[in-house]
C-alpha cells in the first residue's frame, strides 16, 4: 500500500483516485477547502486535507491542478514535497510549457519527479482496456525506486506503463499529448497509444 497524496479532484485526479483507493492504496484527496471534497473522498474511501497535510503524510504526489495553478500552489508546499515522488499529469494548454516539472523543481529540488497520465484523456484511465488489451502510459522520469514506484501506479489503473527515459525526455512525453489532442476530433476520446516490439 502506497500512501497518495491527490492534487486536484478534477477528472484526471478523481479517476485515478478511484483506481488507486480500489487497488488497496491510501489516497488523501487535497485542496484549499477540504471539506468541499470529503463527500467525494468518502465515496471512493479516500480521505480529504488541506495540500500542506495531504502532502506531509504521503510518499507520492499527484499534481493533477490546471496547469496555471501549479506554481502557486507547489510554491506552498516547498520543502513539504522534497523527499516525495511528485507525478506531473497537469497540461497547461495555455502556457509556454505543457508541463508543469519546471514549477514543481523549483519549489522542491529534492523531489524526484516523473512525467506521467497527461498524454490521454481522464476516459482512458476510467477503462484502459480496449477488447482485451491494455493501453500503454508512456512516461518520463527516474529509475530506480522511484521509478519502480511509478510504474506499479501506473499499473494498477490498468495501463501498461512504457518508460520513455529521463526527464529528459519531457518534449516527447509532451509531444504524444499534443498528438491525442490533435487525433481527437477526428476519433473521439476513447483513443489511447499501444507500443507494439518483436
Amino acid at each position: 500500500m502506497t500512501s497518495i497524496a491527490v492534487l486536484g479532484a478534477g477528472n484526471i485526479g478523481a479517476t485515478l483516485a478511484r483506481k488507486w483507493t480500489a487497488g488497496g492504496h491510501a489516497v488523501t484527496l487535497a485542496g484549499r477547502d477540504p471539506e468541499r471534497l470529503r463527500d467525494l473522498a468518502a465515496g471512493m474511501g479516500a480521505s480529504a486535507a488541506t495540500h500542506a497535510d495531504a502532502v506531509r503524510d504521503a510518499e507520492v504526489v499527484l499534481v493533477a491542478l490546471p496547469g496555471n495553478a501549479v506554481a502557486a500552489v507547489v510554491g506552498g508546499l516547498g520543502a513539504e514535497l522534497d523527499g516525495k515522488v511528485v507525478i506531473d499529469a497537469t497540461n497547461d494548454l495555455g502556457g509556454d510549457d505543457l508541463n508543469s516539472i519546471g514549477a514543481i523543481t523549483g519549489a522542491a529540488p529534492g523531489a524526484s519527479c516523473a512525467r506521467a497520465f497527461n498524454s490521454v484523456g481522464w476516459e482512458n484511465f476510467a477503462e484502459p482496456d480496449f477488447d482485451g488489451t491494455p493501453a500503454d502510459l508512456l512516461w518520463c522520469g527516474p529509475d530506480g525506486e522511484a521509478g519502480e514506484l511509478v510504474e506499479r501506479l501506473i499499473a494498477d489503473v490498468g495501463l501498461r506503463p512504457v518508460r520513455v527515459g529521463d526527464l529528459d525526455q519531457l518534449p516527447v512525453v509532451d509531444m504524444l499529448a499534443r498528438l491525442w489532442f490533435a487525433l481527437v476530433p477526428g476519433h473521439g476520446r476513447e483513443l489511447a497509444f499501444k507500443v507494439l516490439t518483436r
